[in-house]
């Protein structure tokens, strides 16, 4: 099962969380589902249109979502939270505006707050956007999976990490499955704080996905 099941849903309960925290009829509860996908792509879309981004790391970790009556809060998890500040307070209002106006809040007040990650490269989903960068400017996949557990060990806060890549890796014409492991990685240990990403990339050759597997911790 550890290897068919996305391994953060798979330990929800036991050492995973929720990272939307809200309660909805079940009627409305696809509303509230597609409202936070807007949410999400929102600030995503304005982070890349308004950022000078450095080696192609956006650097969203994850953003977590807690709805109340009258109060939206949004956690974002950044690990160079100088991209969004760069301006000071003003960065983070427009964007608050920017998220308002695309969703149309009347009776519901949104809170945009930022929170930095101490190790940035110890997160897989930063770690897949510069391997994604990486593929773009046509580096070696190898040389480029290589470079990420580099940048990953040296943070020094994880047991394992495997990552894999598939699709027309260099251009070939078949697609293929190509992956490299370092320390341990147990899926299948419930126990066992995993972190996840999957993440897809547009390059000359066609779509490449990636998959980052990060061990963190036993419990």
């Amino acid at each position: 099962m550890g290897q068919k099941i996305n391994p953060l849903g798979f330990r929800l309960g036991a050492t995973q969380g929720h990272r939307a925290i809200w309660f909805a009829q079940p009627k409305k509860y696809s509303e509230g589902l597609q409202e936070d996908q807007k949410i999400r792509d929102c600030i995503k879309n304005y982070v890349k249109k308004n950022i000078r981004i450095f080696s192609g790391v956006e650097g969203i970790a994850r953003i977590e979502i807690q709805k109340r009556i009258d109060l939206i809060q949004v956690i974002i998890y950044m690990g160079f939270p100088k991209l969004l500040i760069e301006n000071g307070s003003r960065r983070i209002e427009e964007l608050q505006m920017n998220v308002q106006k695309e969703l149309n809040f009347v009776n519901r007040k949104l809170n945009i707050v930022i929170t930095r990650l101490e190790n940035p490269y110890g997160n897989p989903t930063i770690l897949a956007e510069f391997i994604a960068g990486q593929l773009k400017n046509r580096v070696s996949f190898r040389k480029a999976m290589k470079k990420a557990i580099e940048l990953t060990e040296q943070a020094g806060t994880t047991k394992g990490i495997q990552v894999q890549i598939a699709g027309r890796i260099d251009g070939k014409e078949i697609a293929r499955v190509e992956w490299i492991r370092e320390g341990r990685v147990p899926l299948q240990t419930i126990r066992a704080k995993m972190d996840y990403c999957s993440y897809t990339v547009v390059t000359i050759y066609g779509i490449l996905g990636i998959k980052i597997w990060i061990f963190v911790d036993e419990e």
